[in-house]
């Protein structure tokens, strides 16, 4: 038995503004999330991209093209009913950030690291107020607590949309203050990206490269994009 498949049944998609938000109707019907929720967004311009989504289906709908009306999803049914739950989650990378933990050797990669990363702990200095502590070596070693504390709260101060694609920043990236240079517009995410692979592209170059792993870390970097147009969308 092949399982049911949505396929279009309308003729035009257009963003609607409603009270709190905006959003997206299929002549004149209200488009709602898996959890049966009312897909609505904060603003205009993201309702607009989700809006040309929906118009761009023809025959089978297929929700892998849709990755604006996915995020908002997620934002709707899954973060937002779990907002601190989430925020905990991203909020932990603060004691384990990847831009802190450092190569023993070779002495071209313990350079390439501290060229690349040493400026996004010092502007994390000055732009977050927190002083993250750099080790040698992946054993962990915790971060201050007031320098944790502080990153928690500024996860736990985004809204439901924004934390969704902050998520995929951090998530991907392994790394709190790549997410925060993406958000606050110090980083675009294509040096965002390049910044979190420095230590396997080091690797291409000593290894070869991997199609397999090629085509996953492509796919990572472009939800990391995604997010943050995400972001952008949200003003």
């Amino acid at each position: 038995m092949t399982a049911w498949k949505a396929k279009r049944f309308w003729t035009t998609a257009a963003p609607k503004e409603l009270v709190g938000g905006w959003g997206i109707e299929l002549d004149g019907r209200p488009v709602k999330t898996p959890a049966k929720a009312m897909l609505m967004v904060p603003t205009l311009a993201m309702a607009e991209v989700i809006a040309r989504e929906w118009d761009a289906q023809e025959g089978e709908v297929r929700p892998q093209t849709m990755p604006f009306t996915r995020t908002a999803n997620a934002a709707i049914d899954k973060v937002a009913t779990q907002h601190a739950e989430v925020a905990d989650m991203l909020a932990d990378y603060g004691d384990s950030d990847h831009l802190c933990y450092r190569a023993t050797g070779p002495e071209e990669l313990i350079a390439r690291q501290a060229t690349v990363w040493d400026p996004l702990l010092d502007w994390a200095r000055s732009a977050l107020d927190v002083e993250m502590q750099v080790r040698s070596g992946v054993i962990h070693a915790p971060q201050d607590p007031a320098t944790v504390a502080n990153l928690r709260a500024r996860v736990h101060s985004l809204d439901s949309f924004q934390l969704a694609a902050f998520h995929d920043l951090v998530s991907i990236s392994g790394s709190l203050i790549i997410g925060f240079a993406v958000l606050e517009g110090h980083l675009d995410a294509e040096t965002g990206w390049a910044a979190s692979r420095l230590d396997e592209e080091w690797q291409i170059e000593q290894w070869g490269r991997d199609e397999e792993a090629d085509a996953l870390a492509e796919t990572k970097r472009v939800a990391f994009v995604h997010a943050e147009r995400v972001l952008a969308l949200l003003g």
